[in-house]
């Protein structure tokens, strides 16, 4: 059951999208929004940012403005909570009320630092964190994504653009015999439950391709999930591209395994998992 969900608020444009995508969730559970906020260290970004080029020594002034920085994002951060959660009409709580919960709740949270370390140490608390990909530059917000992927060992939920359905009916699981494969669907069971379709889909270029779908799909059964098999040949466009585009057209939510190798970068299904947080046309539940 999901009844935490972990979500940002950055100060950006982008905040409403992104707590739109997480209050969609947890109108479907009844869940309580964790909203972080992260305000850096204006002393060491000072710090950093003279180191990078070369003076050496801090320049008159500088930790002031970062700071006055940090403080007016915060402050926007703060304003884009309060407002979506009068918009929406969602409680501002700190703590359970009595009684089972009819309706999503939210808490907003500030902690200074590195925004991967505090969005993984909140993230390990959470039974889902949502989180955005970014716009088409977003390398840092995809750094952070890996390392929430890596380091909370939570499910990621990455929506995309468009709004997130209100009811996700069509799930599609992209499905290699591998634990961050069997974990994902295992932390995706409250999506899968309420869903009308699931579809199972493999790569014919993996051997064992068959029984490992056949036996995903008995286990599912067992469960009461009415899902069934589709092996796809591999695209010339990739395997990636090619499972990408598959969940696209059949699903409204792709659940997959992601994982990499220390420094390496070496991800599942020859690139799906680094092409996923980067341009997946809908949104995904991952797991490590």
């Amino acid at each position: 059951m999901i009844k935490t969900i972990l979500t940002v608020a950055t100060g950006a444009e982008s905040d409403g999208a992104v707590l739109a995508a997480a209050l969609a969730v947890a109108r479907t559970f009844a869940a309580h929004l964790d909203v972080l906020h992260v305000r850096f260290d204006a002393t060491t970004a000072a710090l950093a940012m003279t180191t990078d080029a070369g003076t050496g020594a801090l320049t008159a002034g500088l930790i002031d403005r970062l700071e006055q920085d940090a403080k007016e994002r915060e402050a926007r951060a703060q304003a884009n909570f309060t407002r979506f959660c009068n918009d929406a009409g969602v409680a501002v709580l700190s703590a359970p009320a009595a009684g089972p919960a009819a309706a999503p709740s939210a808490q907003f949270h500030v902690e200074t630092g590195e925004e991967p370390r505090w969005m993984t140490v909140y993230g390990a608390a959470a039974d889902l964190i949502v989180a955005p990909r970014g716009d088409d530059d977003g390398a840092g917000e995809r750094r952070i994504l890996e390392a929430v992927l890596i380091g909370a060992g939570r499910p990621l939920l990455i929506p995309t653009a468009a709004a997130m359905p209100e009811s996700v009916e069509r799930i599609a699981i992209a499905w290699k015999p591998t634990p961050q494969a069997a974990r994902a669907v295992a932390l995706a069971m409250p999506f899968l439950a309420r869903a009308h379709q699931v579809v199972v889909l493999t790569i014919e270029e993996s051997p064992d391709a068959p029984d490992a779908a056949g036996r995903l799909l008995r286990n599912l059964a067992w469960h009461g999930f009415a899902a069934r098999g589709e092996r796809l040949p591999p695209g010339p466009q990739g395997t990636a591209a090619t499972l990408l585009a598959a969940a696209r057209d059949r699903a409204d939510l792709l659940v997959m395994g992601g994982y990499g190798h220390s420094r390496m970068r070496e991800w599942v299904f020859g690139g799906v998992t680094q092409q996923a947080l980067a341009d997946a046309p809908l949104p995904v539940l991952i797991a490590h």
